[in-house]
């Protein structure tokens, strides 16, 4: 749209107020509403003020002044707000100097597809994520100097089949057995439905959806793949929308990655492909039907692995999943069809045009601009410096000897590992400027005093079970 075609929908909607959404570094939409009067067209380009201090991983107080600059492209009606409100997703700009906020992880994935281009390896990148997330009745938890808790209910949890619920009618999927069930197991089938619809009205195109492993309600919904910087608003729409689906049925949704002890994790299995015109440049006559620069790009992203997941499993909780024996890929290898292993070929085409490359590694506590950014930076850092992936890994991973396994490499074990890893190896992000030094050094900066630090420095209430009578 442009924005006199903004303000002509605005109309035709019957829109009262205009909602800013814009993403704060680790990856939250914050948002500030204003009446429609105050937009015009000069309004897109002239952008609003803000204090850019009280953002998460962004300016000093001395330095705070910052503009949001709406993207007449992103103009919707927000399915939520009580009144009739236009939303638009916005960019962040330095009032002074006029240019893109380095910070702005939108900007980061605008630079990204450009530095594509670019290379004239491709024109344009499709994400498609498969996002996972518990729908829970109830969560409560709490930290303090002598204490620390955290406490998770589902009417759908294993762990209820004893409550008393008046009556308690069962259908509560044990653990690692809540794929695919149908209802009354599956409680959650027309809460997930209202989210798809949402999801349609505010222009996301949706293929499936359907219960997870995990009992106490673990679920998907996956997308349809779009290019890089629509697939990061997408995502950010995605999240939005389940999670206030869900509380207005009185229900909470998280996207940690390991909320629940002793069954799968969440993570966000992500398919990537690069086409040049109408030619995806994926697809070839080698193994699992791939092109050499295909298998170049896999090469990329498991040689920065350890570094990519500073982006793609940005937090503590991440590697509580990244175990063997929840279908995680620890194992930085890959095969055509093997979910055990880091980077999957899907085989369900034989079409040209739906091959792609599957990284199983990310989750979706991610922030999407950047986790998208950095694997596509991974991948074009192994086609331009021809990293052949080695030969694939087509055994089950989780039952290689313990002689074979030493010859595959493994995720980082931790956040740490991987904060570790993105300070050693980071030059591929930065090439064409896409990431720059400060964002990667803020970023790292943050993640050891905001998580890191704190979790690290924090007694552990299983360590009380361990050793308080020692």
């Amino acid at each position: 749209m442009t924005p006199k075609e903004v303000l002509e929908f605005a109309k035709k909607n019957g829109a009262k107020m205009v909602d800013f959404k814009f993403l704060d570094l680790p990856g939250m939409w914050q948002h500030f509403s204003i009446p429609i009067e105050e937009l015009s067209e000069s309004s897109f380009e002239d952008g609003f003020g803000f204090d850019g201090s009280s953002i998460r991983g962004w300016q000093p107080i001395n330095a705070s002044d910052m503009l949001v600059v709406p993207d007449p492209n992103t103009a919707v009606m927000d399915p939520f707000t009580a009144v009739p409100t236009l939303s638009l997703i916005c960019n962040i700009v330095d009032p002074v100097t006029r240019e893109p906020y380095t910070r702005d992880p939108r900007y980061v994935a605008q630079k990204a597809e450009q530095y594509l281009k670019n290379t004239g390896i491709g024109d344009t990148a499709y994400f498609g994520p498969e996002a996972e997330f518990f729908i829970f009745d109830d969560i409560r938890y709490d930290s303090g100097a002598h204490f620390a808790f955290y406490s998770v209910d589902s009417v759908e949890g294993t762990w209820n089949t004893g409550r008393e619920e008046c009556p308690n009618q069962g259908y509560k999927p044990r653990h690692k057995e809540g794929y695919f069930p149908v209802p009354p197991s599956d409680k959650f089938q027309d809460m997930r439905t209202e989210m798809v619809l949402v999801m349609q009205q505010v222009g996301l195109q949706i293929e499936c959806q359907h219960h997870e492993v995990a009992t106490a309600g673990q679920a998907e919904i996956d997308m349809r793949f779009a290019p890089l910087v629509k697939m990061g608003d997408n995502l950010m729409w995605f999240k939005y929308i389940i999670k206030n689906v869900a509380y207005r049925h009185g229900k909470t949704v998280t996207f940690m990655p390991k909320p629940v002890f002793g069954d799968n994790g969440s993570g966000m299995h992500t398919h990537m492909s690069i086409w040049k015109g109408d030619t995806n440049v994926f697809a070839g006559d080698g193994y699992a039907g791939l092109s050499e620069t295909a298998l170049y790009a896999i090469g990329g992203i498991l040689a920065h692995c350890r570094a990519l997941c500073a982006f793609t499993n940005p937090t503590t909780n991440s590697y509580k999943r990244l175990v063997p024996g929840f279908e995680a890929p620890v194992n930085l290898a890959y095969s055509s069809r093997n979910r055990s292993a880091a980077v999957r070929i899907p085989m369900y085409s034989a079409s040209p045009k739906a091959k792609r490359i599957e990284f199983r590694t990310p989750d979706p506590s991610c922030n999407g601009y950047l986790a998208f950014s950095a694997m596509l930076m991974a991948a074009l850092d192994g086609i331009e410096n021809k990293i052949h992936p080695g030969e694939p890994l087509d055994k089950d991973i989780y039952s290689l000897s313990p002689e074979e396994l030493a010859n595959v490499p493994s995720a980082p074990g931790s956040l740490e590992e991987a904060i570790n890893a993105l300070e050693e190896d980071h030059d591929f992000l930065m090439k064409g400027g896409v990431f720059t030094e400060d964002l990667i050094e803020k970023w790292i900066e943050y993640k050891r005093e905001n998580e890191i630090n704190p979790v690290k420095l924090r007694p552990h209430p299983y360590e009380f079970f361990l050793y308080y009578d020692i």
